[in-house]
């Protein structure tokens, strides 16, 4: 028996003893410093940039304001995925927003308003009294403070940040009229062989650098029995890398697209060159060429993942043996998995001539609830203490805490020799490299989305047929026929791409993209299995 005093009370009594110190262990165990603390202000980003940057920026920051307001503030990072989820994502929260702010000014809302408010074909009048209500609703949106709860847009590709800037979601800061010493060609230059560094009107600023080029894992090369290094984007083509190969959704991941844009350029520049002409031509043939590497690529591509930092994980592991990288994803991972003086197993190179230099941008977002905390965060990440996060090493003098980011600063003071010494890539320079590859917007940046799309309806969706395809060629030595049948690329050419298939794709009209793209799927796949009944005979 138990009495009121007795042992159900000392059990009861017990329990939420344990209860209490399973909720209050990770409270008193927790460090001293959370990041996510309550602060006197809160500055709200939205980021493709992974746990390394968030937390040294964060922690660098928080001092900083601190030093120079007096206040403190907490970064709030928003992570909804790479730079095509998060422009996704932008476009629905503004659109959402937008429509409110339309329908409490007395506004009726409709498609048309939908259609137009964040348009860059929407050519303002300069009387706005003969507005259409298309122009009107453009104008009204231009002139707002419509906002989505945040005040930055941190990281990504200089084309997702130009389409933000045009769309009106981006709007011009401060940080070029308070520091314009910055913005010279000593420290940060305009444009960059062919590459745009920062839009004038101060909508994005590059930050930091960035490059394309392959990651690869010795170990597994030696079990493949390669004996020569891959150094050319044709490497990623050779069969003995079949099921090996680790590519990135190009619609899903904007650096990506990217990466297979320098391919295919990179094609374009040897024509030319050889040409000494730049005519529709040549540059079709390039176009062409560039997406066959791409395409041999893709049959020996083990997967697609929706994630360009997945990569040089999975080739580090092994999984994959070889794969198309962003620079810093591939420079952190090898030192991430570095043991010792020994030389890493994850390799990274940019091929000679087969890249140009970008940047990684920031940006103001329209509607910034702390648009003061958000100028002197862009202002920071620009500075000298800013800029020294991204490649100093771990301990150095203003160097990061954590994690050696392996990031290439946009300024070009950091590649001095008196900062050698402290930088993770000394041997690094991306101002000397970018001479080596001239981008050409005009010949493929129109075209950036239709290329995407190409990749998607010639690679990813039927990438069971084109593996099948690629393995019977493989088998049979590639026979004329059947890889000339593999290789056609007729439906998806220069000319078509400048014309039917942007049309299809800037119209905005989803149907019209999914019928679009499932006559081309259903060409590809017949073209696929075709080639393999041709390989399997020999033809």
């Amino acid at each position: 028996m138990t009495t009121k005093d007795g042992p159900i009370s000392l059990r009861i009594l017990g329990v939420v003893g344990t209860m209490f110190l399973i909720v209050a262990v990770p409270f008193l165990l927790k460090p001293t410093e959370d990041l996510l603390a309550r602060a006197d202000e809160t500055l709200v980003l939205v980021s493709p940039h992974n746990e390394a940057v968030r937390h040294e920026f964060t922690v660098a920051f928080m001092r900083h304001y601190k030093e120079k307001t007096g206040r403190s503030i907490r970064l709030d990072w928003r992570t909804p995925g790479g730079t095509s989820e998060i422009a996704r994502y932008l476009a629905g929260e503004y659109l959402a927003s937008f429509e409110n702010v339309w329908k409490k000014s007395g506004r009726r809302w409709d498609s048309q308003v939908a259609a137009a408010f964040d348009s860059a074909k929407v050519v303002l009048n300069e009387d706005p009294a003969k507005d259409s209500p298309e122009q009107a609703a453009r104008r009204f949106f231009l002139e707002s403070k419509t906002g989505i709860g945040i005040d930055v847009f941190f990281g990504g590709g200089a084309y997702d940040f130009e389409i933000q800037s045009v769309a009106g979601r981006l709007v011009p800061s401060d940080v070029i009229r308070n520091h314009p010493a910055w913005f010279s060609e000593d420290s940060i230059p305009q444009t960059v062989s062919g590459e745009v560094f920062y839009d004038a009107q101060a909508r994005w600023i590059g930050a930091c650098l960035s490059s394309f080029g392959i990651c690869y894992n010795s170990d597994s090369l030696r079990r493949l029995g390669v004996e020569e290094l891959p150094a050319i984007w044709e490497d990623l083509t050779n069969p003995v890398f079949f099921r090996q190969v680790a590519l990135a959704d190009p619609t899903k991941s904007g650096s990506a697209a990217k990466a297979f844009e320098m391919v295919i350029q990179q094609q374009m520049q040897e024509l030319v060159q050889g040409a000494g002409s730049e005519g529709d031509e040549v540059l079709a043939r390039g176009w062409s060429r560039g997406l066959q590497i791409i395409q041999a690529a893709s049959a020996n591509a083990r997967y697609f993942t929706d994630a360009a930092s997945k990569i040089p994980l999975d080739v580090s592991l092994g999984d994959a043996a070889i794969g198309m990288c962003i620079d810093f994803y591939g420079r952190f991972q090898s030192e991430s998995v570095q043991v010792g003086d020994k030389p890493s197993r994850l390799q990274y190179f940019t091929p000679a001539g087969g890249s140009s230099v970008g940047v990684d941008p920031i940006g103001l977002l329209r509607g910034a609830p702390n648009r003061a905390a958000a100028e002197e965060f862009i202002a920071f990440v620009l500075s000298l203490e800013g800029q020294k996060l991204w490649n100093f090493k771990v301990g150095t003098p203003g160097g990061p805490e954590k994690y050696a980011l392996r990031r290439l600063p946009i300024r070009k003071e950091f590649y001095a020799p008196e900062f050698a010494g402290f930088r993770s890539d000394p041997e690094v320079q991306p101002y000397e490299e970018a001479k080596l590859f001239t981008y050409h917007p005009k010949w493929t940046a129109p075209l950036f989305r239709v290329m995407a799309f190409i990749i998607r309806v010639t690679c990813l969706d039927l990438h069971k047929e084109q593996t099948e395809a690629w393995q019977a060629l493989v088998a049979a030595k590639f026979p004329r026929e059947a890889y000339r049948v593999f290789t056609n690329l007729d439906a998806v050419n220069y000319e078509t791409a400048r014309t039917r298939l942007k049309k299809a794709l800037d119209s905005k009209n989803r149907i019209e993209e999914v019928r679009l793209a499932k006559e081309l799927s259903d060409q590809f796949r017949a073209q696929y299995k075709e080639a393999a009944r041709l390989a399997k005979e020999g033809k």
